[in-house]
């Protein structure tokens, strides 16, 4: 979905409106991350994975085409430079908060499989054949949700 744009100075208006909101959906995500919150998995993600592509084939056209943006004024320019930063800064947080979560889950789990290990007595102890007489590592576990 491309924006329509009368001239230069309002393809940069749009796609300014557009880093905004983008940027509001992606602070929100990042917030309700970092309070262990569920996200929006109903018309918000469907606006924010609209608007994602819009913006990245918007600034595909612009990144082959400079002059969709070359006249436009200085400061919706200098507007939209600021826009682009704020959204990349929003971005690099969410990366940031996914993997700290994703380190902390795969933390969780391993230990989780180390405990259930443990507690079959899964020791490192050899039989007559030679080979191991319990299983090594993590064993498969089903977790019950409504426990």
């Amino acid at each position: 979905m491309a924006l329509i744009a009368d001239n230069p100075a309002d393809r940069a208006r749009q796609m300014l409106a557009l880093s905004e909101r983008l940027t509001d959906l992606i602070e929100t995500d990042t917030a309700l991350m970092r309070a262990r919150q569920a996200l929006d998995e109903g018309e918000g993600a469907e606006e924010k994975q609209r608007l994602v592509n819009a913006y990245r084939l918007e600034m595909a056209r612009i990144r082959d085409d400079r002059s969709l943006i070359a006249d436009a004024p200085e400061d919706a320019r200098a507007a939209l430079r600021a826009g682009t930063e704020r959204l990349n800064a929003a971005l690099a947080r969410h990366e940031a908060t996914l993997g700290a979560l994703k380190t902390l889950t795969e933390g969780l789990v391993q230990a989780m499989a180390e405990e259930v290990t443990r507690q079959k007595g899964g020791g490192g102890v050899y039989g007559a054949t030679g080979a191991p007489s319990a299983r090594f590592g993590p064993a498969p576990v089903a977790l019950n949700r409504t426990a």
